[in-house]
């Protein structure tokens, strides 16, 4: 029999255009109101900078509105020789943030991921990348280093955890380098955001409805916390068959609302039910300006998960 899971729903900065500097739809304080008005009770920093970037001011936004904060995403070009150094501050200043404004039980994650969009060719087949396009063996073995380096640099000067976020056109995409990746790390440093859409995107293939339960299944031993996002099938299908570069799929609406796509979130929620999770499930829906309403899709989204037994 299935247990039931009763999750606290969080939304994120990525649902109104916060996503890589393409410009968000409102200011951080309008997007703060928004959420809490479309039923959420956590969020995430987003870019550096959108929300307060002192300790003080952060904290004081986020309890006004009784919000938990409950990661910050951060990108770096985990391939490249040197990069720890290199982005050694940055990363830490996102931890520092996080660590010093949280007065909540949950610790605030440091969501680490691949630079992605930077190589043409993870961008140009992005969602149906085949083996031998994966990191060479050398490659791969530093990009694990780099990632557990980081965690470690942030463990021992924050005292939080990391997770480390697949993306797709990034170079860690499929299940398969997933595993890879999760293969060559310390697991008491490095755990994984599972998010739905970008999981099954990255599978490359059609999804019947079980790919993101089968992806949970899979990973279990090191997800750290879940993003639930769609994915539409009749795009994704197509972003494939015509050879569509990732921006364009997600420019198309590729990442579509909640119950609209290909995701069995009836599923998914079994699937952690079952295994116990006790973390927080952050909806996101990447909207780039004139893509549309980002508060109207977050209450329908809400809404949604409600319908299915989702809090």
């Amino acid at each position: 029999m299935t247990s039931t899971l009763r999750p606290r729903i969080a939304n994120a900065p990525c649902s109104w255009g916060v996503i890589g500097g393409a410009g968000p739809t409102a200011s951080g304080t309008q997007m703060l109101d928004e959420l809490v008005a479309a039923g959420y009770r956590g969020t995430e920093l987003g870019d550096y900078g959108f929300l307060p970037t002192t300790p003080e001011r952060l904290r004081a936004e986020l309890d006004a509105r009784d919000l938990h904060l409950l990661g910050g995403f951060t990108a770096v070009d985990l391939r490249r020789p040197g990069v720890v150094e290199e982005a050694r501050e940055g990363v830490l200043k996102v931890a520092r943030l996080m660590a010093e404004a949280n007065r909540s039980v949950r610790t605030p994650l440091l969501i680490l991921a691949d630079d992605s969009g930077r190589d043409p060719m993870r961008v140009a087949h992005a969602g149906r990348i085949r083996p031998d396009q994966a990191l060479p063996a050398d490659d791969l073995h530093r990009f694990a280093r780099h990632v557990e380096e980081l965690a470690r640099i942030v463990r021992d000067e924050t005292g939080l955890a990391t997770a480390f976020h697949p993306h797709a056109a990034g170079w860690i995409e499929t299940p398969d380098e997933v595993e890879a990746l999760l293969e060559r790390t310390d697991p008491d440093l490095v755990g994984l955001v599972f998010d739905t859409a970008h999981h099954v995107h990255g599978c490359g293939v059609d999804d019947d409805g079980s790919l993101a339960a089968a992806g949970i299944e899979r990973f279990w031993g090191r997800i750290r916390t879940v993003h639930v996002k769609d994915v539409s099938k009749e795009l994704a299908a197509r972003a494939r068959a015509e050879g569509w570069p990732y921006p364009t799929a997600v420019a198309r609406g590729l990442y579509c609302e909640l119950g609209q796509g290909s995701v069995d979130f009836r599923a998914v929620l079994a699937a952690l039910a079952d295994r116990g999770y006790d973390d927080w499930l952050t909806v996101e829906q990447d909207v780039f300006p004139g893509m549309g309403t980002p508060l109207e899709s977050a209450t329908r989204n809400r809404a949604y998960l409600r319908s299915i037994g989702a809090g």
